[in-house]
């Protein structure tokens, strides 16, 4: 049997993305590879929002190109946000590369993943008649890739094998905001969503496979639904998921804040599976700076969404992103920064150094004019404001008994997972993960809880 690796850096999508491509190849025979073997199929899955995330796939594609000169045999494939439409200059940088593939084009690799032995195994057990009939539907001769697509089931809806009770599910791919600053557009193309039955279908599949908790996934996810021309929105998503049996959450991310209608907030508020979670970046305090980020909304229109979410549900929970040290950032467009973080009070806040992406409107067209130094001070500002505020947080919890999904338990037998708010929770207890747990919290950080399993009393699983 051939085997394959799939290593993945990056968002949320990355791996749902990386979960879709190892289901299509265990159709096809495959096996994956344990962490010391050599692999027949060796795929990077890569990140390029920050050259954090690319320089960890020039290193991986560094030591594959020594493997490779040492005499290993195997098929290189690079997928994710550093392939583009054009992969002229990556193949030249790259020629060790046998196939890039952006993302979602899937198609490459699974055809070229059909002359590994795997594949062949699959078709040499197949009878002829089988192989006729799959010829006959493709309109490709018996023994092709299409054949094999067709013999073995493969299409791009195939729907990825989970790996614990929870699981991302893409609703829409792609962006239509094209913020100077990033490059995500330029390499996952322009929205696209899913439709509601397909959806739905994926959720019913986790759920079951034993999956308990599902987070509906998008760059800007309230935007699901715009280009369908139906009227559904992401809150019809919400309602569909509410009649599925076996789930027990509904998560979503990432907001947007001018996407984010009251019908959306209403239905997180009025529905008991949706978690009263909201991730909606900010990205910065300044209406000047995020005229120039191009974020499309002003610090008001922000600021008002957010009331409205603590208006239906005072002890939501907000995460935000930030990022520091934008082409032309100033000491007093930071400063308001700082304030607004301090005024909203986020549970959780991701902060980041403005990094250039080549090909954004920010590369081309503003200079990256702040000193690194200025930089990581900035960022030490905003990672202190986020321990502050989570710490106070999570200081109100201290004592109380909190509704906990199990989601993995170590060889100590101690067990970890989340409240409906996102806080992740330690505590001593043995073979419950995939079910609701109450928690009595007796310590907290800024960053955990922890306790104790509060008698013998676990909510039924759903």
């Amino acid at each position: 049997m051939a085997t394959y690796r799939i290593w993945t850096v990056g968002c949320q999508m990355n791996k749902a993305d990386s979960l879709k491509l190892a289901a299509g190849l265990d159709r096809l025979g495959f096996l994956e590879a344990g962490e010391d073997q050599p692999a027949d199929l060796e795929v990077l899955n890569t990140c390029a929002v920050r050259q954090h995330a690319e320089d960890r796939a020039y290193g991986r594609l560094a030591n594959l190109r020594r493997e490779r000169e040492g005499g290993r045999d195997f098929t290189l494939v690079v997928m994710g946000c550093m392939v583009g439409a054009r992969t002229t200059e990556l193949e030249r940088r790259f020629p060790w590369v046998d196939i890039w593939a952006q993302p979602q084009h899937f198609d490459p690799i699974i055809e070229r993943a059909t002359t590994l032995q795997g594949a062949r195994d699959i078709a040499e057990g197949e009878s002829w008649a089988g192989w006729a009939q799959a010829s006959e539907r493709t309109g490709q001769p018996v023994g092709s890739a299409p054949a094999m697509l067709e013999m073995v089931g493969w299409e791009a809806s195939t729907f990825a094998v989970p790996t614990g009770p929870t699981a991302f599910v893409p609703v829409v791919h792609g962006c239509d905001k094209f913020c100077t600053y990033c490059i995500v557009p330029l390499r996952r193309g322009r929205e696209r969503s899913r439709t509601v039955a397909d959806v739905l279908a994926e959720v019913r599949h986790l759920a079951d496979h034993g999956v308990r908790e599902v987070t509906l996934l998008g760059q800007t996810v309230e935007a699901y639904g715009h280009d369908l021309g139906t009227g559904e929105d992401l809150a019809t998503l919400f309602e569909g998921i509410e009649a599925i049996d076996g789930i027990a959450r509904t998560r979503f991310l990432t907001s947007y804040p001018k996407d984010m209608t009251d019908r959306i907030i209403d239905a997180v508020a009025d529905l008991p599976k949706v978690c009263e979670h909201f991730n909606i970046p900010v990205q910065s305090g300044d209406d000047s700076m995020l005229a120039r980020m191009r974020r499309g909304y002003t610090l008001a229109e922000y600021e008002e969404r957010v009331g409205r979410i603590r208006q239906r549900m005072p002890d939501a929970a907000l995460a935000t992103d930030v990022i520091v040290g934008c082409p032309g950032e100033t000491d007093e467009e930071f400063q308001h920064t700082v304030d607004l973080l301090r005024r909203i009070q986020f549970d959780v806040i991701h902060v980041a150094a403005y990094s250039p992406r080549p090909g954004t409107f920010a590369h081309r067209n503003m200079p990256d004019d702040v000193p690194r130094e200025v930089k990581a001070e900035r960022l030490q500002i905003i990672e202190a404001i986020h321990a502050e505020s989570s710490a106070r947080i999570n200081r109100r919890l201290l004592g109380r008994t909190v509704e906990v999904l199990v989601e993995r338990q170590n060889a100590e037998g101690r067990s970890t997972g989340r409240t409906r708010t996102g806080q992740l929770v330690h505590f001593d207890a043995t073979g419950l993960v995939g079910q609701l747990a109450q928690v009595d919290v007796h310590e907290v950080t800024p960053w955990s809880l922890s306790g104790s399993l509060a008698g013998s009393r676990l909510l039924a699983v759903l």
